[in-house]
């Protein structure tokens, strides 16, 4: 499992660096403004029995806000950070980002998604999936011999 985990760090840094270079671009709406954003995430693995752990930054998100899903190695976060109230303010910048967001996870492993918890703690969720066990792939398989004499 090491050398499959170098592979997906690899591919989550390789689509960080590409969403730096170009996300501005992507992130933009129609008339300029942001459309949404996406939390950022670690990934890693660890314990034992050993569990994927995957941390977001979501500062400003309330937990009432925030879903998770899990299907097959897909972890999914969904959620809205609320803009701040404006009345009685003049904003001369405005960078924390707000609206809805979704984020998908690729996990580098099967998972126990029955098994999985989450807590959330100054701004940063914390969801702990067990890693399932490999399945035994081993199986004999009987022969059957035919009945009718056409051997």
């Amino acid at each position: 499992m090491p050398a499959e985990r170098d592979l997906f760090a690899n591919f989550e840094r390789m689509r960080r660096e590409i969403d730096q270079l170009f996300g501005d671009v992507f992130e933009r709406g129609p008339r300029g403004g942001r459309r949404q954003f996406s939390p950022n995430v670690d990934v890693y693995y660890c314990g034992q029995p050993p569990r994927a752990i995957v941390k977001a930054e979501l500062a400003g998100v309330g937990t009432d806000d925030v879903a998770l899903e899990i299907r097959g190695r897909q972890l999914i976060i969904q959620g809205e950070r609320r803009a701040q109230e404006s009345e009685g303010r003049l904003y001369q910048q405005v960078e924390i980002p707000h609206g809805p967001f979704r984020r998908v996870v690729e996990l580098g492993a099967d998972v126990v998604a029955d098994e999985a918890t989450a807590t959330y703690d100054d701004g940063i969720l914390r969801v702990e999936i067990p890693i399932a066990a490999p399945a035994d792939e081993k199986r004999q398989v009987p022969i059957a011999r035919e009945q009718n004499g056409d051997a």
